[in-house]
């Protein structure tokens, strides 16, 4: 199999960037995108089987900065400071459109794409979130919004941004930060679902980092009183901060786990690790709590006589969901429909939907949502976009109804045609979004006014996580 999919991304980028017929309008657009469904789904299924995590994607951010360069745009390797971190450009002048491409897998989600749970050998991670699919579907949005400006003679610039890490790493937080984005006029995005939807929704800014405790190591019977447990400062840490839980604001969310906990119950742990995210829909109550949660790890050091050092990993703000940009994506996402299961895809999606402690009923159509305005559930460093640049997204069924991000189920049903439907379809939603702000200045113009509305005319964009150097071994 990995052979196979090697020659069918090798084939993919061949047909891709072969000499194509002038697309002048945004349904021939829409039409090209479609006719190469094929091969923009095998480059996603070879990326789906790197499953490179955060700031480790070296073969799945190659494989799509060779793929637009050569479609034609000029790619910059290594921005921010990040090996994996790319941009790729094509046309000059105003406006300037920035695409966002994602492409990292998560840890300890290995699964093979069938509908039972079936880990793949030598594997420990997945596209449990789908990016494989998010990175491939900008690219080919991006090619093909360059092919309309070359058959229009149309002025201005479109950009791709290879964004790596966005679980946990906030690689677009490093990018916002060395100005990549101050050009740009809007931002266009999307990520996978189990749901085909263009409303506006928030997100929860974000904070994370390392607690690493350092203590002596000991025998653990034969001579406990010369040791100073690092895994105990961990313990008292984390009984400190689930205390701590009922003195916050009701939606602030804390989730810790114990990464290094010691090598033997025999001896005294010298080393203890324990990894935290803190998170609200507004980024000022996150740097609070957090700040309280340093202080909880402090007085866990002085208590068990050991040695804190703390690893800021990331931090993100809450997203500024632009309404008017939404509506555009919305009615480009209604005008050209969600799409059906075939008799197999159907047959995997029941299959998979028992795995589930509540399945939906079973759909053929995966239909278009209403627009509707949402709150916040997760974090994203897109968000960290959205406060510098207007900025609109939607999201797609490339995963059965029901299906929880981050899962065994969503990386199954992302390596299949299933996904590839989805990403079809968000790829046809972003290069006509894409193609309206290029016809539309007045569509950007007040989305400009309504990000500065929403974000205050004293506002000056500052890093959650400081000035600190990317994360590159975040997943170590």
């Amino acid at each position: 199999m990995r052979a196979s999919l090697y020659a069918l991304a090798f084939l993919s980028v061949h047909f891709i960037t072969a000499p194509v017929s002038a697309q002048k309008t945004k349904k021939e657009v829409i039409q090209a995108i479609g006719s190469k469904k094929d091969s923009y789904a095998a480059i996603a299924r070879q990326i789906w089987d790197y499953a490179e995590v955060g700031y480790k994607e070296v073969r799945s951010s190659a494989l799509l900065a060779e793929t637009l360069e050569k479609a034609g745009f000029k790619i910059e390797r290594g921005v921010a400071g990040i090996p994996t971190a790319f941009t790729a450009t094509y046309g000059s002048g105003k406006p300037v459109i920035g695409i966002l491409g994602e492409y990292d897998a998560l840890p300890g989600v290995s699964q093979d794409a069938v509908p039972e749970l079936k880990s793949i050998p030598g594997k420990t991670s997945g596209h449990a979130c789908g990016h494989h699919l998010f990175g491939t579907a900008s690219a080919a949005a991006a090619i093909e919004v360059k092919n309309w400006m070359i058959a229009n003679k149309k002025a201005g610039t479109i950009r791709f941004y290879g964004t790596p890490a966005e679980e946990g790493g906030a690689g677009k937080v490093y990018m916002v930060r060395d100005g990549l984005f101050n050009d740009v006029d809007a931002v266009v995005h999307w990520h996978p679902d189990a749901e085909n939807s263009a409303g506006a929704g928030g997100t929860l800014a974000n904070k994370s980092g390392k607690f690493r405790f350092y203590g002596v190591a000991s025998h653990a019977a034969a001579s406990p009183e010369r040791g100073r447990s690092a895994l105990d400062a961990v313990e008292a840490m984390d009984a400190m901060v689930n205390m701590l839980r009922e003195h916050v604001s009701e939606k602030t969310r804390i989730h810790y786990v114990i990464t290094r906990g010691g090598e033997a119950p025999n001896v005294v742990p010298a080393f203890a690790e324990v990894y935290y995210y803190v998170r609200h829909s507004n980024v000022d109550e996150v740097k609070q709590t957090w700040e309280r949660v340093v202080k909880a790890a402090q007085g866990a050091a002085m208590g068990t006589e050991t040695r804190v050092e703390v690893e800021v990993t990331g931090g993100v703000y809450n997203m500024l969901p632009n309404e008017v940009l939404a509506k555009l994506m919305d009615k480009n996402l209604h005008e050209i429909g969600g799409y059906t299961y075939s008799p197999e895809e159907k047959a995997f999606a029941e299959k998979i939907q028992t795995t589930f402690t509540k399945p939906p009923k079973p759909e053929s159509t995966q239909s278009v949502a209403p627009f509707e305005l949402r709150d916040g559930i997760g974090s994203t460093d897109v968000a960290d976009v959205s406060w510098v640049v207007p900025t609109v997204g939607l999201s797609t069924a490339t995963w059965v109804p029901g299906t929880a991000a981050h899962s065994w189920q969503a990386v199954a049903a992302g390596g299949t045609s299933i996904g590839a439907k989805g990403m079809d379809l968000a790829a046809k939603a972003i290069a006509a979004t894409t193609i309206d702000l290029f016809e539309q200045p007045s569509t950007i113009t007040a989305a400009w006014k309504e990000l500065n509305t929403k974000r205050g005319a004293d506002f000056k964009y500052e890093a959650v996580l400081g000035d600190r150097k990317p994360a590159l071994n975040y997943r170590d």
